[in-house]
């Protein structure tokens, strides 16, 4: 079974490079970064010249792509050239509908789609243990799981298209405001003495302990933003979260709140900074 792979990003490049050592067959890959492809080339992927030829060389292809418009462009292209006994695995967070959309156009080839949206951040992509969250039939999910296992350690199928990224937008949401109220009450500590480590100590021992605050210590305590998962990309999860929410006629005035500090973080530049740059938001720099 031939993969191509599409998009290697900061995630796709590590995500790709698991495949292509786990792999027993040809990986094909394709960024519109030469630089990218040369990266991938060297450890024995094969680089194709773009999108179409990794839909005609390829019998699962797996997108990773920053946004709805990217995955729509890409399958979009790709399109005439799927067909029965091709599987796309649309790895990036966008939005559900359109998702759903890109999979009904894609499975009308007779092409199967699942969206596998991922947990994590690099280190984790790196290691190959992050964790994917898929949308789509059961068949093509019990299909796709050796290759999804290549690059994460749980795989977890939650229904039909479109579902993985319902979960994975939750999932971001949450994230974004348990961040939040680290930034918030980090803050405030550090105002009235405490510092960054003492406070993290003291929240271990109760009730308000969580990984993210855990995972990012270090980041926070040396001011050390440099990127695993970015501001924009998160302020486009909780754009996405908001949208959903709309559409549905559900208010979440948390997240709300949260996507005032993503918008002024980007507006004071921090788009390509680590998403716990959020925190120069909160301390008014």
């Amino acid at each position: 079974m031939k993969i191509g792979f599409i998009g290697l990003g900061i995630m796709g490049e590590s995500m790709c490079e698991n495949i292509v050592r786990k792999h027993n067959d040809t990986v094909y890959c394709y960024d519109h970064k030469p630089s990218q492809n040369e990266k991938l080339a060297a450890i024995g992927a094969v680089p194709c010249a773009d999108e179409i030829e990794i839909a005609k060389r390829a019998d699962v292809i797996i997108t990773m792509v920053p946004t709805s418009a990217h995955s729509r462009d890409v399958y979009t292209k790709i399109l005439p050239f799927l067909g029965p006994g091709k599987t796309c695995v649309d790895m990036g967070t966008i939005d559900p509908p359109a998702s759903v959309e890109i999979a009904e156009t894609v499975k009308k080839t007779g092409a199967e789609f699942i969206d596998a949206p991922v947990l994590k951040s690099k280190p984790a992509a790196i290691a190959g243990k992050l964790n994917i969250l898929v949308g789509g039939s059961d068949e093509a999910f019990e299909a796709m799981k050796p290759i999804l296992l290549y690059m994460g350690e749980h795989v977890m199928h939650l229904g039909g298209n479109g579902t993985g990224l319902v979960m994975k937008i939750c999932h971001n949401a949450l994230l974004s405001q348990i961040q939040n109220g680290v930034n918030e009450t980090a803050t405030l500590a550090a105002k009235m003495g405490i510092d960054i480590r003492t406070f993290a100590q003291a929240i271990s021992y109760g009730g308000a302990g969580n990984s993210y605050l855990t995972s990012k210590l270090e980041n926070l305590a040396n001011e050390d933003y440099t990127t695993a998962f970015s501001v924009q990309n998160e302020h486009k999860d909780v754009h996405i979260c908001l949208n959903m929410a709309k559409e549905i006629g559900f208010p979440m005035p948390g997240e709300e709140n949260v996507a005032r500090v993503y918008d002024r973080a980007l507006e004071m530049g921090l788009g390509k900074e680590d998403l716990s740059a959020t925190i120069k938001v909160v301390r008014g720099e």
